[in-house]
């Protein structure tokens, strides 16, 4: 159904890391945002698009303390493990054995995903974020569940059945032709099903013998257009053990690279130990990191250096992601001010331009998906978060004294929580509501 959104948009068009960030994006106190068939029809000014609208067309209007922004994107996330976030942690190994991998053992159970793939994707929907980057489990009713659930919200989702075939308890791991032949068919199941794109998933090196390493590989070039992802650099203990099981490898980067893991889609989870060599190669190949700050704080992992990665002689796409459930919060407010103390650690200031640009259409070029998801322009899909901007008493007093835009943007990441997200539109579909709506 033809139906309309009025009220003030914000929306990135272009890289403020890479051109001036005042004119990166477009911000329009009184639009009007055109929706049909689940796709932006159009969007600016309510004045220059008022005649378009028919009288019988529905329109929702927003208060003016409302803002109307792209849905939230997630680069990097683990729906199997949500039911342990907030689970006590000591280091990132420990942590996995502890909790990780017993959680994703309950995922075997068809009911147990499928009821946590309910539960995520709620919750996804209540912090105003409409697309993720998934990792499942081994099991492939892990995938099913999850893709089934998001095709009813209608969702865009990309995920994946994790391939692990050593370090890994017994029960959590499948065979390197086992993993191939899975993948493929649940490729064949899922990938452009709808809104559904399937990611070919190793875990992380370390639980991929060589052997997998290459069928995965192989799967990816096999399937033009499907994804792939993993992790890369998280901690230094994780680069040792790396160099350990691959010592003919140059480092972490070259093992993806010697087994065809790097390209266009590929994403790698983190990538906060870089060398320059890696991150160069990362830029040429056209592959992304998705950068999870608040995992990589909650476990002491280290600060991704996200200047360092966006250098203009060879910039690197970057996506925010909140790596449940090592990391500690689905809210992308949470996220965003996470990614400003680690830039902070690491001597540079994260605008909250930067920021919003990173988790929402910078996340999108991340998924090469910015021609259709992470900015407010017509033919886009229709995937757009509602704002509150004085959502609390506290942020609402604290606007008073906001001078700009930017000021404004910076309140909701250091205040803000689900309490702000006033709605959630998912390929115009209203799939959440805090209510009042005119």
């Amino acid at each position: 159904m033809r139906h309309a959104l009025r009220g003030a948009t914000l929306s990135f068009h272009r890289d403020p890391f890479l051109h001036d960030p005042e004119s990166s994006y477009t911000y329009e106190p009184d639009a009007l945002v055109i929706i049909d068939q689940g796709r932006i029809e159009a969007c600016g000014p309510y004045r220059a698009l008022a005649d378009r609208i028919e009288p019988e067309t529905p329109v929702t209007q927003y208060a003016k303390h409302e803002l109307i922004v792209p849905g939230f994107i997630d680069s990097h996330v683990h729906y199997v493990q949500m039911p342990i976030i907030g689970a006590y942690g000591t280091q990132l190994i420990d942590w996995l054995e502890r909790y990780a991998f017993v959680a994703e053992q309950r995922s075997a159970d068809p009911a147990v995903a499928a009821a946590t793939a309910r539960a995520f994707l709620t919750e996804c929907l209540r912090n105003g974020s409409t697309t993720g980057a998934v990792y499942c489990s081994v099991y492939p009713q892990s995938v099913d569940a999850f893709f089934t659930e998001a095709e009813r919200l209608g969702m865009r989702m990309i995920a994946g059945k994790v391939l692990m075939d050593r370090n890994a308890p017994e029960v959590l791991r499948d065979t390197p032709q086992r993993g191939y032949d899975e993948s493929e068919q649940l490729i064949a199941r899922w990938h452009g099903q709808g809104r559904a794109l399937y990611a070919i998933t190793p875990r992380f090196a370390p639980t991929s013998s060589p052997e997998q390493m290459e069928l995965a590989g192989a799967l990816w070039q096999a399937h033009p257009g499907t994804y792939l992802q993993t992790h890369l650099s998280e901690t230094h203990q994780e680069l040792a053990w790396v160099h350990a099981l691959y010592s003919e490898r140059s480092d972490y980067l070259d093992v993806y690279d010697h087994y065809g893991q790097l390209g266009p889609r590929a994403i790698f989870g983190h990538g906060i130990h870089l060398s320059e060599r890696e991150m160069q190669r990362l830029h040429e190949s056209g592959s992304a990191i998705a950068h999870c700050p608040t995992s990589n704080e909650f476990l002491a992992s280290g600060a991704c250096r996200v200047h360092e990665l966006k250098d203009a002689r060879r910039p690197v796409r970057i996506g925010l992601a909140t790596d449940l459930a090592g990391g500690s919060s689905f809210s992308p407010f949470e996220t965003m001010l996470a990614a400003y103390r680690a830039a902070q650690v690491n001597g540079h200031s994260l605008s909250p331009l930067h920021a919003w640009y990173l988790a929402t259409r910078g996340a999108a070029e991340t998924l090469y998906l910015e021609d259709t998801i992470g900015s407010i322009a017509p033919g886009f899909e229709a995937d757009l978060a509602v704002l509150d901007l004085a959502s609390t008493p506290l942020i609402a007093g604290r606007l008073a004294e906001c001078a700009s835009l930017a000021d404004q943007l910076f309140v909701q990441i250091v205040l803000a929580d689900d309490r702000a997200i006033r709605a959630t539109w998912v390929a115009g579909e209203l799939r959440h509501d805090r209510g009042n709506a005119a």
